[in-house]
Formats: C-alpha cells, structure tokens, sequence
C-alpha cells in the first residue's frame, strides 16, 4: 500500500525532474511537499491538493487536486502554478 509519505517522495522527484526544489514533511497520516511560498502540497495516499486562489464572494480558499497515482502529472501543474506564481518564465 502507497503510503501518504510515498505518494509525496513520489511528487518531490518528479518535481526535481522538473528543475523545482521541494521539501516533504510527514506526519499525523498526511504529508506535505512544499514547494514555493503560498504553494503547499498536502498529500494523502488518495490524492494531492494545494490551494489555487480566493473566491473573495464565499471567503474561502479554491483549491485544486490530483489523483497521487498520476505524481507526473500533478508534477506539471503544479509547475505551471510554481511559474505563475514564483515569477518564473519556464519550467521545462
């Protein structure tokens, strides 16, 4: 069974294949990988989610996710998120 520490060491290489630094932090049944100031991963063994913005209407965060068996793929949004946000013109 993929554990949530796993899925997240799993979404830290492929990031790092990405040219992005991360760091993961496990504990209390979730992991966390994070990636850039405002850009956190939390990672259960199901999914990855990170916030995207705020609904300034419902006062709340919107969030995204992503299944934990497709690390690759998240991997690439969330660089395309790292761009939009860390101010960065490319990341492969």
């Amino acid at each position: 069974m993929v554990t949530a520490l796993d899925a997240a060491e799993q979404l830290q290489r492929e990031l790092n294949h990405l040219g992005i630094h991360s760091d993961v932090h496990d504990g209390h049944g979730l992991a966390l990988v994070s990636v850039w100031v405002g850009l956190v991963v939390w990672c259960d063994c199901e999914r990855f989610w990170w916030r995207t913005g705020w609904d300034v209407i419902r006062k709340r965060a919107i969030y995204a996710w992503h299944p934990a068996l497709e690390p690759a793929r998240a991997a690439g949004r969330l660089a395309r998120r790292y761009a939009e946000i860390a101010g960065v013109r490319s990341c492969r």
